[in-house]
């Protein structure tokens, strides 16, 4: 209904979303790119939207990557935020150009989690973070969420901890499962 990795919908929704969504887990995320074993200088908050994600974090230089033109134009005026339309499959950064990368409630809309794993983890420089915060299809909420996206014709795919931790070793990242829940947080570090 709304198109390869749902971009379609979130165009159309742009204006209404942070209105809609509750602030990221700044926290979390925190504890995430406590992982990383290099000083985080420059990070880049793929599927990052409107920037909710990047606005909870303090430090680096930030630069948010989205497919949704209109969510980056949020980001750009409401928050002051750098912002880049780009596939998350196809980075426009050059190789271990980065020191973090940040994925948040965004994974399960992108077409190929493989390739954005796979290009988050060629743009990292050695040491630096993958943090990805998604939702459990295997929690009681996650499930709801899940028959929820899909009622609206969303194209989302969902993923479980270990089988995202697995996919993360399977890119050259040294994964953790941070924590658990119906949100949860798994960190690959670049080997």
């Amino acid at each position: 209904m709304y198109g390869t990795g749902d971009v379609d919908f979130f165009d159309r929704v742009a204006p209404l979303y942070d209105l809609a969504m509750p602030p990221a887990d700044g926290a979390a995320l925190a504890a995430g790119l406590d992982h990383a074993t290099r000083p985080i200088e420059r990070l880049l908050d793929v599927g990052g939207g409107s920037g909710r994600a990047a606005a909870a974090l303090a430090g680096p230089d930030i630069t948010v990557v989205d497919a949704s033109v209109e969510m980056l134009s949020r980001a750009r005026r409401a928050r002051g935020l750098a912002g880049l339309a780009a596939d998350a499959g196809r980075l426009p950064f050059g190789d271990a150009s980065v020191d973090a990368v940040t994925v948040v409630d965004a994974l399960h809309h992108l077409p190929d989690h493989d390739a954005a794993l796979a290009e988050a983890a060629r743009a990292l420089a050695p040491g630096g973070a993958l943090v990805v915060r998604e939702f459990n299809p295997d929690h009681p909420l996650g499930r709801l969420l899940v028959a929820g996206e899909h009622a609206i014709g969303m194209d989302s795919r969902f993923r479980a901890p270990d089988d995202l931790a697995a996919a993360m070793d399977a890119v050259d990242l040294d994964p953790r499962i941070v924590d658990r829940g119906f949100g949860y947080t798994v960190v690959g570090v670049r080997r």
